[in-house]
Formats: structure tokens, C-alpha cells, sequence
């Protein structure tokens, strides 16, 4: 047994679920016309994969659905469940029993399920296909299609009779080969023709590639000789920066205590460059000018006393001369003090001026004064003895007291003078510190200038640096636009003789100048070189060179892969038609002998025969561009009715071309019995002496096969095993009654 079970849930009639148990190898379903019991065939269609809804009698995939009735409300779906027995593996699935359930929406959704999981239709074809069960529908024959491979066209009925062989398999193997090989070539056309747009754009690659090798060629010279030039720029800007940075410190700081001091002694100048103050000094002096002019009066007086003491000595020694001594002569007191009134004006004069020559003049005018006087003087004689004793003693008198006022006076003129050298002596000393304040200030001035100097050069050479080291990042920057991230290989670079030796960084920083500018002219040059081959584009076009001819010869791998394919295809097509050629020819013969033997049965004697004709295909299907697929072969009916003679299989009467159909649908069977089959009333224009050789071909037939009848006719009922009845109520739902004939029969006795 192979089939087993098959549910019905709202499925056209069946508004509810149904079940039918198929234990028997003929199971019948009867009713009365209108019941629904045709609809059982069809839900094996449905459930099989039958795509055309016209085929289950409905317009749409909603007519398969439970419309309702007045009692009950339509149906939102509708399912159908085929259970098979797979304990012999008739499927190719490791599974004792295979379930298969086909659910349909309103909204003409599909859902397949294998076992209750979610398949694809395809997957239900393939499988069905293994056990003999094909699209064609020739193992179940619905309600008016008993002659249907009768009035099929010679294609039909040779799909029919593959499909009844078991070809159905290498068929969907073929299709698909078939369609993997359209595919096939079409990828082969669009992969030749992006290989022929590619061509144009891979030769102008090419040739860019090798100008840019050169490109390359340049670069890694520019490479290693920027890393030389960057490395030792960089080593030489940091050292001398360093070097002027920690060399300028000290200049620095002794400018900045410079400018601090010299700031200092400007304020102290400043000060000092005040007007001394001179009042002690002129006070002292005014006091040492009245000291001496008292002295000089006290020593006038004290000489004039000497000198009258003198002159009264004399005078009065004279006066004690003997007579021959010359009498002295005498000038008049008032005339000698007019005289020295004059002398002393005069003398005060030149000694208030100080003056050496007003001194001089002064001295010639008191000696002229004095000789004029003597000379105009008339001395007048007179005994002056007595009185000149007593002017001496009161001249003598005053001789102590003018030396002691002279000494006073003395002294008081020394004490001015001391006091007016120390006032002269701290105005020098103040004069003489501001002279050291203005050499020490000219001193750190002379100082300060060469410091700046020496600073303004280091800020120079630093400034020199800065541009030096702009100069070195945009090289830097434009070596990154040259090089790329190879830019910073220089940091790594190690500086090394044409010997191999390692060049130490002392000798970098001691290098002349002139070396490192010829290495940038070098750097010039190999950018102009650079920028002539195309610059920045090396290796974005070696790139793009090599996607381009990766991708060509991907291309031509699967091109060669492809053609290999359609080659491995073409082999596969070909060996399946040879298996379904060869097969169908020897199944062919089989299901002639067998038509034959079953329509001989059937009426009694005559002849049928099944022959194999060729034809040409339609211009509207498709056909591929060879001389084979222009030729389809085909399948065509003979018969042969005893004591008559028919002129082709129209003229055959309804009876007739039942039992035909019936024999040759039975020699199919036969040949490759397919699980089931499901006939619905193909033995409906049978006689009863035609429905007995019927029932005697299906209780036959039901040897190989597992038979589903849907019949009025008492002779199949009898055959059955089981009994299905189909009945249908006022509210318009399909029900089944069952009857086990081997249960009644046992019950009945």
C-alpha cells in the first residue's frame, strides 16, 4: 500500500474537515449526482500540484475555498492532506511515512508543506516524480475525461506515456540542464561582450602601466634620495636649533641683568644730574673771604702798630743822637691817615676781585701813591722826643692785643678754610662719582650693544632656521603627495657611506651647507621627471591595471569554466534524451503489447496499436537553433474494432472510445504501475457485460496498483474493498459514510 490517508478541510464542498482511509487495494466512492464526490479527485489534483485552476473546475484559487452557505460562514482556506506509506522507499525520503499538504488563501496564496515543513512546488514535482507520479495527471482521470488520451494530440499522448514510463524525472532533470544551459550561454555572450568593452580600457591600461613603471622607476629614486635629504635636514635643523637655543641662555640672561643695571645707573645720572647744592660750599667760602679780610685788617693793624712802634723807636733813638745827627723830619698826622685811607681802599679792592693782575695794579698804585705823597709832602721839623716816648709805650700797648686778635683772627680763617675744602672736597667726591657712574653705565652700554648683536645674530641665524624648517615641512608635505605614507620612511633611514658605513650624526651636523642644497636640486629634478611620467597617478593606475587584468582573467577562467559547462550540459542533455529516448521506445512497445491485450479484452477481438510519428514544431513554440530540436516525435492511435471497419478514432462511438481510453490508460498501468490511481466514473457509458470485463481489468489492474473509483456502477462497487459514500444536506456540505465490505460481510454472517 502507498496511499494511506487523505484529508479534506474546506476544500470546495468539504466546508469541514474529512477524513479517508485508503486500507484497501479498490476503494469506491459513490453518491448521487451533485454530491461532491468528484471533488475528491480533485483535491488529489490540488494536493499533487495542479496549477491550473480551470482543470479543478473554478476561475479563480477563492473557488476552491468553502464559499459558505446560509448556515455557515465561507471559509478562509482551505487545506488537503495526502499521507503515503514509504516503508519500501518509493520516495526518496528517510522517512516510513510521507505527508504532503497543500493550503490555499483568498488572497490565491499557496503554502506546501513535506512532512510539515515549508517546501517549494518544485520540491513536491521532483519528489512526486521519483514515485511515478506525474503533472500529467494520467493516473487520475476525472469525471469526463476518460477519452482525454484519445482526443490529445500525438505530443499530449506522448507526455501521457513518458510520464506513465517514470520519465518524468529525466525530463525535470533535462529541464533544468536545459535551463542551466540557456543561462549558461547567455552568461558566456554577456561575459565575451564585457570582455570585448574591457579590451579597449585594458590596452590604454597597459600602456599607461609602462609609462608608469618608469614612474615607479623615478619614484624609488626619489624615495631614497628624499629619505637622505629629509633625514638630514631633520637632523641638522634640530641640532642648530638646539645649539642656538642653549647658546643664546646666557647672553640672554647677562642682557637681561644689563638692561636692569644700565636702567638703574640712568636713574642714579638722573638723580645726580640734579644741580649740586653749592650753599655749604659758598658759605664756607663767603666765611673764609670775611676771615681773611679780618685777618688781613688784623695784620694791617698789628703792622701799623710794628711800624709806629718802629718809627717811635727810631725817632726817639735819634733824639738821644748827638746834635750832628740830622734832626728827623715830620709829615703831619692827617695827611698820613688820608694817605693810608687810599692804600687800604685800593687794596681791599684787588683783594675782593682776587686777581692776580688787579693785586698788581693795586701794589704799583700804592707804591705811586707813596712816592707822590713823599714828594709832595713838606716836612716840618719839631722836637717830638717826649711825645714820642709816650706814643710808643700806648703803641706798645696795643701791640699784644692786635697779636692776639690777629691769631684768633688767624685760626677763624683756617677753620673757614678747612671748611671750605671739605665743602669743595664732597662736591668732588659727588662730581667724581657721577663720573664713575657714567664710565660704569658706558662700560655696560658697550656691553649691551655687542650682547644684542650677538642675540640679534642668533635670532637671525633662528629665523633662518624657521624658514628652514617651513622649507622642510612643505617638502615634507609635498613628499607625502609624491610618496604617500613612504614619506615617513625617512625617520627610520639610516644614513650610510657608498662603503656601508654608518655616517655619525656629529659628521651631519659639521657638513657644508652647499652639499645639502645639491641634494635638493637632485630632489628637483627627480620631481620635474616625476611630474613628465604623471604624477600621484602610479600607483592608483597599477592598481586599477591589475583589478583590470585579475578581472579579465577572472573573466576568461569563466568564460573557459562556462564553456566547460555548456560542454558538461550539452553531455548531460544529450544522455538524457538517449535515456529517455531509449526508454520511452522500449516502454512504448510494452505499453503496445499491453493496449493491445487489454482492448482485444475489451471488445472481444480487433487490433490496437501504438505508433511512433515525427512532425515538425510549431513556429510559435520555442525551439532552439538546431536541426534536432526541429523535429518532435510523437504518438499516434490504431485501432482495429472487430467486424468493423473505422477510418480513425472520430468515428468511434462514446462507449467505443471509452473502452480504448480505458484499455490504454490499463496498459500503462501495467507497464510502470504507478502508486495509485484515481478514476472518477470512466466506466460511466459501460454496459453491464463491458462493466464485468471492466471490473475483471481492475481487480487485475489493482495487483500493482492501489485503485480509487469514483462510480454509479453496482459491478466496480462489488469489486471494492472499501465504500465511500458522498453525501450532501440542504446546507449544501459534502459528508462521507463509510463501508469496509470485508467488516459487513463478517458482521452480516
Amino acid at each position: 500500500m502507498y496511499l494511506k490517508e487523505l484529508t479534506i478541510n474546506g476544500f470546495k464542498s468539504f466546508a469541514k474537515k474529512s477524513e479517508l482511509e485508503f486500507s484497501a487495494p479498490i476503494t469506491a466512492i459513490v453518491g448521487p449526482n451533485g454530491s461532491g464526490k468528484s471533488n475528491v479527485a480533485e483535491s488529489f489534483r490540488f494536493v499533487l500540484g495542479e496549477q491550473s485552476v480551470k482543470s479543478l473546475r473554478g476561475k479563480r484559487g477563492e473557488d476552491l475555498i468553502w464559499g459558505g452557505s446560509e448556515s455557515s460562514a465561507r471559509g478562509n482556506r482551505a487545506s488537503v492532506e495526502v499521507v503515503f506509506d514509504n516503508t519500501a522507499r518509493a520516495f526518496a525520503l528517510d522517512y516510513d511515512q510521507i505527508t504532503i499538504e497543500r493550503i490555499v488563501h483568498r488572497d490565491g496564496q499557496n503554502e506546501y508543506k513535506l512532512n510539515g515543513t515549508a517546501v517549494r512546488l518544485k520540491d513536491i514535482h521532483e519528489l512526486l516524480a521519483e514515485a511515478h507520479i506525474g503533472s500529467t495527471g494520467h493516473h487520475i482521470i476525472s469525471q469526463g475525461e476518460a477519452d482525454r488520451v484519445i482526443t490529445a494530440s500525438a505530443r499530449e499522448r506522448r507526455e501521457m506515456i513518458e510520464d506513465a514510463l517514470g520519465l518524468k524525472v529525466y525530463q525535470i532533470k533535462k529541464a533544468d540542464a536545459t535551463r542551466k544551459l540557456n543561462k549558461t550561454l547567455e552568461n558566456i555572450t554577456q561575459v565575451a561582450s564585457l570582455r570585448r568593452e574591457a579590451a579597449p580600457h585594458l590596452k590604454y591600461l597597459k600602456k599607461q602601466v609602462e609609462r608608469a613603471e618608469r614612474s615607479l622607476a623615478v619614484q624609488t629614486e626619489l624615495k631614497t634620495v628624499y629619505a637622505e635629504y629629509l633625514k638630514r635636514e631633520d637632523l641638522y635643523l634640530a641640532h642648530r636649533y638646539d645649539t642656538i637655543m642653549q647658546d643664546q641662555i646666557a647672553p640672554t640672561a647677562e642682557l637681561a641683568a644689563l638692561t636692569t643695571s644700565i636702567a638703574t645707573l640712568k636713574q642714579q645720572l638722573d638723580t645726580m644730574n640734579i644741580t649740586p647744592d653749592t650753599s655749604a660750599r659758598d658759605a664756607a667760602d663767603q666765611a673764609l673771604q670775611q676771615a681773611r679780610i679780618a685777618r688781613v685788617d688784623a695784620e694791617r693793624t698789628l703792622s701799623t702798630i710794628k711800624g709806629q712802634i718802629v718809627l717811635l723807636e727810631r725817632r726817639v733813638a735819634q733824639a738821644v743822637v748827638p746834635a750832628s745827627a740830622p734832626t728827623p723830619q715830620l709829615i703831619p698826622r692827617a695827611k698820613l691817615q688820608s694817605l693810608i685811607t687810599a692804600i687800604t681802599a685800593s687794596a681791599e679792592k684787588a683783594l675782593t676781585r682776587q686777581d692776580a693782575s688787579t693785586i698788581e695794579r693795586a701794589l704799583r698804585d700804592v707804591i705811586s701813591q707813596l712816592t707822590q705823597f713823599i714828594d709832595r709832602q713838606e716836612v716840618v721839623k719839631v722836637d717830638t722826643t717826649l711825645a714820642d716816648k709816650a706814643e710808643l709805650e700806648t703803641v706798645e700797648q696795643q701791640l699784644a692785643p692786635a697779636e692776639q686778635a690777629l691769631q684768633a683772627l688767624q685760626e677763624k680763617e683756617d677753620q673757614a678754610l678747612a671748611a671750605l675744602t671739605k665743602a669743595r672736597q664732597e662736591l668732588e667726591q659727588t662730581s667724581s662719582q657721577q663720573h664713575e657712574s657714567e664710565r660704569t653705565m658706558f662700560t655696560q652700554l658697550g656691553r649691551e650693544r655687542e650682547l644684542r648683536q650677538q642675540v640679534t645674530i642668533m635670532q637671525t641665524e633662528l629665523q633662518v632656521i624657521e624658514r628652514d624648517r617651513g622649507e622642510f615641512k612643505r617638502e615634507l608635505q609635498e613628499a607625502v603627495a609624491l610618496l604617500g605614507r613612504a614619506a615617513s620612511d625617512y625617520l627610520s633611514h639610516n644614513l650610510v657611506t657608498t662603503k656601508g658605513d654608518t655616517i655619525p650624526d656629529t659628521e651631519v651636523y659639521a657638513e657644508d651647507r652647499q652639499q645639502q642644497r645639491e641634494r635638493r636640486r637632485d630632489l628637483e629634478r627627480l620631481k620635474i621627471r616625476l611630474e613628465e611620467l604623471g604624477i600621484g597617478a602610479t600607483n592608483e593606475l597599477q592598481k586599477e591595471y591589475k583589478d583590470a587584468l585579475e578581472r579579465d582573467e577572472f573573466l576568461a577562467k569563466e568564460t573557459a569554466d562556462l564553456e566547460s559547462s555548456v560542454a558538461n550540459l550539452n553531455s548531460l542533455v544529450a544522455d538524457m534524451d538517449a535515456q529517455i529516448h531509449e526508454q520511452f521506445i522500449v516502454g512504448i512497445e510494452k505499453i503496445a503489447t499491453e493496449f493491445n491485450r487489454f482492448f482485444t479484452l475489451m471488445f472481444g477481438g480487433g487490433e490496437a496499436k501504438l505508433e511512433r510519428v515525427k512532425f515538425k514544431k510549431n513556429e510559435d513554440d520555442e525551439a532552439e537553433d538546431t536541426e534536432r530540436s526541429l523535429i518532435e516525435e510523437g504518438v499516434e492511435l490504431q485501432v482495429a474494432l472487430p467486424n468493423k471497419r473505422v477510418k480513425g478514432l472520430q468515428m468511434l462511438s462514446g462507449g467505443e472510445r471509452a473502452l480504448t481510453s480505458i484499455a490504454l490508460i490499463f496498459a500503462m498501468s501495467q507497464v510502470n504501475p504507478p502508486p495509485f490511481i484515481i478514476l472518477d466514473e470512466t466506466d460511466a457509458a459501460l454496459d453491464e457485460a463491458n462493466s464485468r470485463r471492466y471490473g475483471d481489468m481492475i481487480q487485475a489492474l489493482a495487483q500493482k496498483s492501489q485503485l480509487v473509483l469514483i462510480t454509479h456502477n453496482r459491478e466496480t462497487m462489488s469489486r471494492a474493498g472499501i465504500l465511500y459514500g458522498i453525501t450532501m444536506a440542504s446546507d449544501g456540505m459534502s459528508k462521507v459514510l463509510s463501508v469496509k465490505f470485508d467488516e459487513a460481510a463478517v458482521n452480516a454472517k
